[in-house]
């Protein structure tokens, strides 16, 4: 199969690519000039969603994947340059939320006989578990503030305001909103200092095509600089990019990993 990988930041599309061609499909990955991290066999400037759709018609590819980290905020201070599609697109969308952008984004393309895949099938592995990730049991007030903590934040996300919060001794400390989990994280040491919970999960009815709740090396040295003890993601519905490398480094800085619901069978 032949697909268009249109890559955000982060290592999470390089991921997909060595999967996908692990497969036997072939990727043509198109970048975004200033944001994407990967090499790119096309780059396009923000907002050009006309020049996108010509680009795929001459390379004869219907099928596309969205991945890597999107900043929200970049719709705001690239306004001006969105081309006619791309206003049609926002024209399109009941508001301004992330997951509503990129869902008339998608009903538009398929209206022009695209088709946006899902991408988890390549990508399960790097999916949290449930539990303890890193062997290094979460001390009692931290798993009680995952606990605590984790329905709020799935409230939070199905509301498409953010997917990460940051508790500490049962008191939500930062939310994540347009400025992104890193930030929020360091917003929080900033007002509660060090033994924040840092939680991160999906939507109540996630579309894996959208806006993936994905966590990587970055996200630790912010969990490590602002002395945060414990990680809690949402089991089965959060990417780890380098997830080896990450749940060996976390125990180093000695930040609890957990997968949360905790499972019967765990």
């Amino acid at each position: 199969m032949k697909l268009c990988l249109v890559a955000g930041s982060g290592s999470l599309p390089l991921a997909f690519v060595k999967k996908a061609k692990e497969l036997g499909d072939e990727v043509f990955v198109v970048g975004v000039k200033g944001i994407t991290s990967i090499d790119a066999h096309a780059y396009l400037p923000l907002g050009k969603v006309g020049t996108l759709v010509k680009l795929l018609e001459k390379q004869k590819i219907n099928k596309i994947v969205l991945l890597g980290k999107f900043e929200h905020k970049l719709l705001f201070s690239h306004f001006l340059t969105l081309d006619s599609l791309a206003l049609k697109v926002l024209r399109r969308a009941k508001d301004k939320r992330a997951q509503n952008l990129i869902k008339a984004l998608m009903e538009e393309l398929e209206g022009m006989s695209f088709e946006f895949i899902d991408p988890k099938p390549y990508l399960e592995e790097l999916l949290a578990g449930s539990g303890v990730l890193n062997n290094l049991e979460p001390s009692t007030s931290a798993m009680e503030d995952g606990l605590f903590g984790f329905p709020i934040a799935k409230e939070i996300a199905q509301l498409d305001v953010g997917q990460t919060i940051v508790v500490k001794e049962k008191t939500v400390v930062s939310v994540e909103a347009m400025e992104g989990t890193q930030e929020t994280i360091h917003r929080a040491g900033k007002l509660a200092g060090k033994g924040c919970r840092v939680i991160k999960v999906a939507r109540k009815t996630q579309d894996f095509r959208i806006d993936v709740p994905t966590v990587g090396l970055e996200t630790l040295e912010a969990l490590r600089q602002i002395k945060a003890d414990a990680l809690f993601l949402e089991a089965g519905k959060v990417y780890i990019v380098d997830k080896e490398k990450f749940l060996k480094r976390a125990k180093e800085y000695n930040i609890a990993v957990v997968g949360l619901p905790i499972t019967s069978q765990l």
